[in-house]
């Protein structure tokens, strides 16, 4: 970030966001500010939503005054001293001490800008809120699953595909020159699209890499309808010798997840430009088809298995790509390279 960045925007956004931070940190300056600011706020409604020592209620009850703030229904400040306590890492803990300045910051944007992150906000928050309601007396005795494909795909909009459209419009209003645009619009009508799918990419990557964490929550995220037909129940999830059982379905969604993040692929290669807008874009997708490739293997329901890029490989995926930028057949290689299995 750069130095004139208030630190809450610096320190505080690295210790909540320690792998997307380096997203954030190679976008344009006219964007990063923003778009650093909507990831921040949406972190913090995510705090709220998973801080399961309080009461379902009492979190959908925070979540919806905070978002009345966020959308500026409202001035009154909220008191989140007491959340905070509740938080297992520092950075979180400080996140929600600092609300009010997140807000500060926002009111502070230039109006379409503070227009765009309060809409993409609405939509998290809905999806966030959803969540709650409908896994609200879950738990690893009580497993609650989505029922189809339809509420699969709705979720990952919510919480990330949208997020996608809020990245393309944020640089078609900073970043992107009004030629490219034209052009692009006339080549590709489909762009925004494509921004849609590569979120939903990483959602479900998240998703299906989380399977076991979320499955001793109560929360199961792979369609009861789908899990019938293949003879399992979600509490037969819990075990993980019945891994191979689920592993012909699993395999399916892994394959969604990666057709999504090719979108994304195609819709980082379409963005005009901008080297550090295709940097910023091609990190979470190369990380996320190699975290795919990964699922691929081993147990998937065994919740000792925490699934993960090693840090060392994050860090050659990176330098691959930025020299990717001066080697063009590098770079057309890096998403076949790093799907492989």
């Amino acid at each position: 970030m750069s130095q004139d960045a208030p630190p809450l925007l610096t320190e505080v956004l690295q210790q909540v966001s320690r792998s997307f931070y380096k997203t954030l940190w190679i976008l344009p300056r006219s964007v990063r500010r923003p778009i650093s600011l909507a990831y921040l706020l949406a972190r913090a409604t995510d705090t709220i939503a998973d801080t399961e020592m309080l009461p379902v209620k009492l979190r959908l009850d925070t979540l919806r005054r905070f978002g009345e703030r966020i959308a500026g229904e409202h001035g009154q400040p909220l008191e989140f001293r007491a959340l905070a306590a509740q938080q297992g890492t520092p950075g979180e803990r400080v996140l929600m001490e600092r609300a009010e300045e997140a807000l500060a910051l926002l009111d502070a944007c230039p109006d379409e800008d503070r227009k765009r992150i309060r809409d993409v906000l609405q939509t998290i928050t809905s999806g966030q809120e959803l969540d709650l309601q409908r896994f609200g007396g879950a738990a690893s005795e009580n497993i609650v699953a989505l029922r189809n494909d339809e509420e699969l795909d709705d979720y990952a909009y919510r919480v990330a595909g949208c997020v996608g459209e809020f990245w393309t419009e944020m640089c078609e209003a900073h970043v992107f020159h009004a030629m490219e645009l034209d052009v692009l619009a006339l080549a590709t009508p489909h762009f925004h699209q494509l921004s849609v799918r590569f979120g939903k990419g990483l959602q479900f990557v998240n998703i299906l890499r989380d399977l076991p964490v979320d499955l001793r929550k109560g929360r199961c995220y792979l369609p009861e309808d789908k899990l019938r037909a293949a003879g399992l129940a979600p509490a037969d999830l819990l075990q993980p010798e019945n891994e191979p059982r689920l592993r012909p379905l699993y395999d399916t969604y892994l394959d969604v997840a990666r057709a999504h993040l090719e979108a994304g692929w195609k819709y980082t290669n379409l963005v005009p430009g901008s080297p550090r807008v295709r940097l910023a874009c091609a990190w979470p997708i190369l990380i996320g088809v190699r975290t795919l490739g990964l699922l691929r293997r081993g147990n998937v329901l065994d919740p000792a298995r925490r699934i993960k890029v090693p840090r060392a490989e994050v860090k050659r995926i990176i330098l691959r790509s930025v020299a990717g930028l001066f080697v063009p057949p590098l770079w057309r290689g890096l998403f076949a390279r790093h799907s492989q299995v």
